[in-house]
């Protein structure tokens, strides 16, 4: 039976899957194994092979019928899969400035290998589980972690751009200063702009500048009593238990989220948009209202705009590793191996 292989390689982390011909994933939860990221491309490119052979055979899959590879990575790294040559938090190595690291998989598994930056991953996955393989839709992903993500599928493809940086929806420019009760803050992103996405929808968003603007208007509160690096990874859970303070910090991304997607239907006019990541890691009740937040914050649209759905990213932790699968079958229908 042939199949493909997804390879998410994170900073710690490799999370696998496998997807066979007629789109059947054969591992539903996390298949992980050490990165070894740091320790270079040799020893990481060892690590990557090693846990494809654990994955097919947790799978039941003989490695030998694996005929493609699909990776994700963060960036900065091009469409190709050349990573930037200054390097990069999950690259620290200095072997890794400028590696191809799609081509040199593909050497050391002996099979093609395709690329694509963890967030486009993401998304094509979240597309796939809406919209299925053979869509011509168009959908907005944006994927709410430490930084923001994002990706767009355009008539059922990922768009990469020229330098592969297509997608990066996080440094786009919102006009915050219309979300209510942020008249006095200043957004400023770790890229160096004011008022992107990033800056005020991000967990680092709660740490730098979130946080602090709110945490004076609520004394007392438990939080002042922590560091604001700790602080900010616990907004989540206290929004999700009602924390007045929380759930405000939560709005004001929701909103933040409501003003790009308008942006977004003037521009794309999508069928869909897909919300995912560590931020709505939380009960389904606060997932809804986080996304009728969304919804609230988009200034009225043309009728048939208006009902444009917004979707959770369904598989949060597993949809990189989809995403990166799913394109290598793409890859190897256009190849003539599936």
């Amino acid at each position: 039976m042939q199949a493909v292989a997804g390879v998410d390689l994170g900073g710690t982390a490799i999370n696998y899957t496998l997807l066979d011909q007629q789109e059947k994933f054969f591992i539903e939860d996390l298949c992980e194994h050490p990165a070894l990221a740091k320790q270079g491309p040799e020893q990481c490119l060892q690590q990557i092979a090693d846990g494809l052979q654990i994955a097919a055979e947790k799978a039941g899959i003989p490695i030998e019928d694996v005929v493609a590879v699909g990776l994700d990575t963060p960036g900065p790294a091009s469409a190709a899969g050349q990573l930037s040559v200054r390097g990069s938090t999950n690259f620290v190595h200095p072997e890794w400035a400028g590696f191809d690291i799609r081509a040199s998989l593909g050497h050391k598994l002996g099979r093609p290998v395709c690329y694509l930056n963890d967030a486009n991953a993401a998304a094509l996955w979240g597309h796939y589980a809406i919209f299925g393989s053979n869509s011509r839709e168009t959908s907005i992903s944006i994927v709410i972690g430490t930084g923001n993500g994002g990706g767009i599928i355009l008539d059922g493809n990922v768009v990469k751009g020229k330098n592969g940086f297509g997608g990066e929806l996080g440094h786009v420019l919102i006009p915050y200063q219309s979300i209510a009760g942020t008249g006095e803050i200043r957004p400023q992103c770790n890229c160096g702009r004011i008022g992107d996405l990033e800056s005020l929808c991000s967990l680092t968003a709660i740490e730098k500048n979130i946080l602090p603007y709110f945490l004076p208007r609520y004394p007392g509160h438990e939080l002042a009593k922590l560091d604001l690096h700790q602080a900010a990874k616990l907004v989540r859970g206290l929004a999700d238990q009602g924390d007045p303070l929380c759930v405000e910090i939560f709005r004001v991304q929701a909103h933040a989220l409501g003003l790009f997607f308008d942006e977004m239907v003037n521009t794309f006019d999508p069928d869909a948009f897909i919300v995912g990541g560590g931020a709505l890691e939380t009960s389904k009740k606060f997932q809804h209202w986080f996304i009728e937040q969304v919804r609230a914050a988009m200034p009225s649209q043309r009728e048939e705009q208006a009902a444009i759905p917004i979707h959770v990213m369904p598989n949060g932790d597993t949809a990189g590793a989809r995403g990166a699968a799913i394109e290598a079958l793409k890859l190897a229908r256009q190849s003539g191996l599936a």
